[in-house]
């Protein structure tokens, strides 16, 4: 009897949503937090942080409802998951940084670019629409969130590889499709090479080539 079956593989797709939504709320609520807002601001920046860029996805692939709409309990967790960190940050005397918020977009990143590459996937898009809506899931709820607090998104100025990881991640993904690999082995490639790459970037301080200004 095969093990991977086709339940397994959506019951696989869900943890990794579940689990990437998880960390980008935490990045959004530590931006939110850093930006001073109250605990309406908190739990909104989070939401789009959350649910940005899978809605994006949704869009363009044209799923209705949206995942977090067919998803009820996604909208509970980020909700408890926003209120809890509030109360563990004030109760802690938490560090409210800006790098504070790395490790949890770096691992959302990776999981919701796992996500994206296998719902166009299953879809039957190209390899390369694939791997764009795998980057267009793990980065835009980041952009959303930046913009939503008034800034440049992080993605967009700080010149370290960000978008370029999902990118990677996502050939990873599209090419291990079609090896003779465990059926779930394409998705944890992907999260582990994008946030990996990310993880990596920033420890040895990789930059992206800038604008030269006179």
């Amino acid at each position: 009897m095969a093990i991977n079956t086709p339940q397994i593989i959506d019951t696989a797709r869900q943890v990794l949503e579940i689990a990437a939504t998880i960390a980008f709320a935490l990045s959004g609520v530590i931006k939110a937090a850093h930006k001073k807002l109250d605990v309406v601001g908190v739990c909104v920046v989070a939401f789009i942080a959350a649910f940005g860029g899978g809605t994006l996805r949704d869009l363009l692939l044209d799923q209705r409802p949206f995942f977090w709409v067919r998803h009820e309990n996604f909208v509970w967790v980020v909700m408890l998951v926003s209120l809890l960190a509030v109360g563990f940050m004030r109760q802690r005397h938490f560090a409210v940084t800006e790098r504070a918020m790395l490790w949890p977009d770096m691992l959302g990143l990776g999981l919701f670019a796992a996500v994206g590459v296998d719902m166009a996937a299953e879809q039957g898009m190209s390899p390369l629409m694939c791997v764009m809506m795998g980057v267009i899931t793990g980065v835009f709820g980041g952009v959303l969130r930046d913009v939503l607090c008034g800034e440049i998104p992080q993605a967009f100025r700080d010149h370290q590889p960000y978008a370029v990881c999902a990118f990677i991640g996502g050939w990873v993904d599209i090419m291990l499709r079609n090896s003779p690999v465990p059926e779930m082995a394409p998705m944890l490639a992907c999260v582990f090479v994008t946030a990996g790459l990310r993880a990596i970037a920033l420890w040895r301080q990789w930059r992206l080539p800038s604008w030269r200004v006179e």
